[in-house]
């Protein structure tokens, strides 16, 4: 176990938020289960999440050793776009997340590649083989996967000078006024709730989205995106920053639900591209719009006020 010991400096707020603003590797439902589990002291004794801390508390976190995922591989019938000896391209439906983790450890997009094939980059260790970028469960759409750690280390270095392509189509609540705009507003992790990303000047990395409007709805915009950089839930912020939250996003959406056709955010990363890490070719992945959608989007021409 490795063992963490801090001296509360506030009274009055609760014990597991309170350890969550003191690393940056805490999140709070992980220090929830700590303290359900004993592996938190508060004064040399067991405490519970909602405990108010005393000025002064001696606090002891012993975090437990992560339990190694055993990944197997599994037939998902991947969409593969395109797939050569360096790189595979995949359409990712929404619903499934890219890699295992504590409580999916199945049903992953990594889980299906380890069927397709064996030679995966293994840069980002056995819970990642390949995987170079990622997009939300519930966003649909293109992703990039690294065969071998050279093609890896090419299609990360492209991510990090933005020289990637990465263009995404969604619904959002409102009408948007200006035919195109840019977004430019630091992203960091939201101090009310761990679980979420914010527009913030603390802790925060530089995010840009750039948007055009494809067709206006009564209620509704249908808007194109196009990321310059990649940060957590970066469109899902921007457009709820800027007061056109994405239809269907639990976190982010719009407080009135309009029963719009669709489990999670109207989201679909439509067209990637990247430089070929050996032929040096430039590569365009388009992928079309899933069902739900197009059943989206009728709805918003046909919503009635």
């Amino acid at each position: 176990m490795e063992k963490h010991e801090f001296v509360s400096d506030v009274k009055s707020e609760r014990l597991d938020k309170w350890l969550t603003d003191q690393h940056e590797d805490f999140t709070r439902s992980a220090v929830q289960q700590w303290i359900t589990e004993g592996h938190v002291l508060v004064n040399g004794e067991t405490s519970k999440s909602n405990y108010k801390l005393k000025l002064e508390d001696a606090i002891v976190v012993n975090v437990p050793e992560v339990q190694e995922l055993k990944i197997e591989a599994e037939d998902l019938n991947l969409d593969v776009v395109y797939e050569d000896s360096d790189v595979i391209v995949v359409n990712k439906p929404r619903g499934m997340v890219v890699h295992p983790a504590p409580g999916h450890s199945s049903g992953t997009l990594v889980n299906g590649l380890m069927h397709h094939c064996r030679d995966l980059s293994g840069i980002n260790g056995v819970a990642r083989p390949g995987i170079v970028h990622r997009i939300d469960k519930d966003t649909s759409g293109l992703l990039m996967v690294a065969k071998n750690d050279k093609a890896h280390v090419s299609l990360v270095e492209q991510l990090k000078n933005k020289t990637t392509k990465r263009r995404y189509e969604a619904i959002v609540a409102g009408i948007v006024p200006h035919d195109k705009g840019t977004i430019d507003a630091p992203i960091g992790r939201d101090p009310e709730d761990r679980q979420k990303m914010t527009v913030t000047e603390q802790n925060s990395r530089d995010a840009v989205t750039h948007f055009q409007v494809m067709e206006r709805f009564e209620r509704h915009t249908h808007v194109a995106c196009e990321l310059e950089t990649g940060r957590t839930h970066q469109i899902r912020v921007h457009m709820r920053y800027i007061e056109f939250p994405i239809v269907g996003d639990p976190k982010y959406g719009p407080r009135k639900k309009h029963d719009f056709p669709i489990e999670g955010q109207a989201l679909h990363a439509q067209l990637l591209g990247f430089v070929h890490p050996t032929t040096g070719e430039e590569m365009i992945f388009t992928a079309p719009i899933p069902e739900d959608f197009k059943k989206s989007l009728a709805h918003a021409k046909k919503f009635e006020r």
